[in-house]
C-alpha cells in the first residue's frame, strides 16, 4: 500500500459546527474578512474548506498564499489539508528552508503555498509587479499590527494587486486598540478606519503624558466607534461560547526557597531594584531587571557573558516531583529561558524510561500526540500558534511565565481546544514572595505587556524599600 493510499485511508469526515458553516460561507462570500476566532475554533479547516470551494467549485481562485508563524507553516497547514477527505484535492506547498528551496517550492504545482512571516519581504521582492496569488491569508493576523514592520509594509505593497484577503487570528487587540488598524488596513485599505495610522490614532486616541514618555489611551466611546466601523468585515467568536470545552484548572504550586537561596534572591533583588528607586523607569530598564528577578527564580542567572551560574534547584526538585506524581501523565513543560531547558532536561534525563524531548518540529508534534512523549518541553513563543497538541496531553506546567499575555493564552490554547478529551490541568511553579507572582498577577490582570514590567518593577521597589 503506497503512502498516499494510506493517508486517503484514514481521512476524516469533516461535519461542521454551525458556526463553522457560517464562517465557511463568509470566507467564500467575501473578498476580505477578519475571522477573529478564539484558539480551538477550526479557523485551519474553515479556512481550507472555504480555499476548496473558491478553487474547485467557483473556480474564483486559482492560486492561495499562507503567511503563518514559521512553526505553524511547517506542519500545521499540511496537516490539517491530509486529515480530511473533502480536502482530499487540495494541493498545499509549504516555502521553507533555504532561497533555492523555496524557490524550488514555488515552482512546484500547487493549490496553496504557505511561507513563514518572515519571509514575506523576500516573496514581494521576488515576483515585483508579477504577484500571482489572488487570495492570501494572513495567519495569526495579529503579527502584523505594527505599521511600522517590515511584514507588513511587504504586505502592503502587492495589497492592490490581491483580490481576496482572509486575516485570521483569536487576539486581535493583544496591547491596545492601535493594534487594529493596521490588521484591518490588509483587509480593505483604508476604508474603514482611515488611510493612515496618524489619522486613526488622532481620531480614536488621546496622548497622556507620562513623566518622560507618553502613551496613547483610547477616548471615552473609542472601542464601540471602531467596532461598529469594522463588524461587517469581521467576525469575533469566543471558544466558551462555541464549544463545550473541558474545564481548565489552575494549580498552584508555591516554592520556598532555602534560606541560603533565598538571601541570594533578595540580595539580587534589592541590588537591581535600589539602583533604580527615585528614577523614572523605562520598558527596557524594567524588562532587564525584571527578567534577571525571573532567571533568579527558576534557579539559574546569565552573566554579561552569557555564562551559567546556578543558585538553587528548587524549581527541578518541583518538577520532578510532579513529572513523578503523573504517573507516567503527558506533561507539556514551557520554559522561560535557555538555562531553563538545559537543566530540566539534564534533571530528567537522568531517569530511565522516561521520555523528555523539546518539543521543535513536525515528527516531535506526531510523536507528542501519539503520546510517546512523558515530558515535551516548548518555549511559549515557538509553540503559541496554531498547533494542535490536545490528543497528547491534558496536563501543562509552567516552569516560567511570560510577560506577554498573547503568548501565555497562545501556549495555554495548545491543550485546551477542540479535540480535548479531558480536564487540562495547569500547573504554576511560583517562587513565595518573588517576581513570579507579580507576573501571574500582571496577567491575571490582562496588562499590557509594556507597562505590566513597569508597575511590577514599582510594586517590588516599594516592597523593598
Amino acid at each position: 500500500m503506497s503512502l498516499l493510499q494510506q493517508r486517503t485511508q484514514t481521512r476524516e469526515i469533516f461535519n461542521p459546527w454551525p458556526y463553522q458553516r457560517y464562517c465557511i460561507h463568509r470566507v467564500v462570500t467575501d473578498p476580505f474578512l477578519g475571522l477573529f476566532l478564539d484558539m480551538g475554533l477550526g479557523k485551519t479547516v474553515i479556512t481550507l474548506t472555504g480555499v476548496n470551494d473558491l478553487m474547485y467549485n467557483r473556480f474564483a481562485v486559482r492560486k492561495t498564499l499562507v503567511v503563518a508563524p514559521k512553526k505553524v507553516a511547517e506542519a500545521t497547514w499540511t496537516d490539517e489539508a491530509e486529515r480530511w477527505e473533502h480536502l482530499r484535492l487540495l494541493r498545499v506547498q509549504t516555502v521553507l528552508g533555504t532561497e533555492r528551496q523555496r524557490l524550488r517550492a514555488l515552482s512546484t504545482p500547487a493549490d496553496i503555498y504557505v511561507i513563514g512571516r518572515d519571509n514575506v519581504q523576500w516573496l514581494v521582492d521576488h515576483y515585483r509587479q508579477a504577484w500571482p496569488f489572488e487570495m492570501v491569508v494572513l495567519d495569526e493576523l495579529s503579527s502584523f499590527k505594527n505599521p511600522s514592520s517590515i511584514r507588513f509594509k511587504s504586505i502592503k505593497r502587492v495589497r492592490p494587486k490581491i483580490q481576496r484577503v482572509l486575516g485570521l487570528t483569536g487576539t486581535p487587540a493583544p496591547n491596545s486598540l492601535l493594534d487594529v488598524w493596521a490588521q484591518v488596513y490588509l483587509l480593505d485599505q483604508g476604508q474603514r478606519l482611515y488611510p493612515k495610522f496618524e489619522q486613526f490614532r488622532t481620531r480614536f486616541f488621546d496622548k497622556v503624558p507620562r513623566g518622560d514618555f507618553h502613551k496613547y489611551e483610547s477616548k471615552i466611546g473609542a472601542e464601540d466607534a471602531i467596532k461598529a466601523a469594522i463588524e461587517d468585515i469581521c467576525i469575533s467568536m469566543k471558544a466558551e461560547d462555541y464549544l463545550d470545552l473541558p474545564e481548565l484548572m489552575p494549580n498552584r504550586i508555591p516554592i520556598e526557597l532555602d534560606s541560603r537561596a533565598r538571601k541570594a534572591y533578595r540580595d539580587f533583588e534589592r541590588k537591581q531594584v535600589l539602583e533604580l528607586d527615585g528614577e523614572v523607569i523605562t520598558a527596557a530598564q524594567a524588562a532587564a531587571v525584571t527578567n534577571k528577578l525571573l532567571q533568579m527564580c527558576a534557579g539559574a542567572v546569565y552573566d554579561e557573558n552569557r555564562e551559567v551560574h546556578e543558585v538553587h534547584d528548587a524549581k527541578i526538585e518541583a518538577i520532578l516531583e510532579l513529572v513523578e506524581s503523573l504517573q507516567g501523565k503527558p506533561l507539556l513543560t514551557f520554559y522561560g529561558f535557555q538555562h531553563d531547558r538545559d537543566r530540566i532536561l539534564r534533571a530528567l534525563q537522568k531517569h530511565k524510561g522516561l521520555e523528555v524531548r523539546e518539543l521543535k518540529g513536525p515528527q516531535d508534534y506526531a510523536d507528542w500526540n501519539a503520546r510517546k512523549i512523558h515530558v515535551g518541553l516548548a518555549h511559549p513563543a515557538s509553540t503559541a500558534y496554531g498547533l494542535n497538541l490536545q490528543r497528547g496531553g491534558n496536563h501543562i506546567c509552567w516552569f516560567t511565565l511570560p510577560w506577554s499575555l498573547e503568548l501565555y493564552e497562545q501556549a495555554q490554547k495548545r491543550l485546551h481546544r477542540q479535540g480535548q478529551q479531558e480536564k487540562v490541568i495547569e500547573h504554576f511553579l511560583m517562587v513565595r514572595d518573588s517576581m513570579d507572582e507579580e507576573v501571574a498577577k500582571r496577567l491575571e490582570g490582562k496588562a499590557r505587556t509594556q507597562q505590566a514590567l513597569i508597575d511590577a518593577l514599582k510594586a517590588r521597589i516599594e516592597k523593598v524599600t
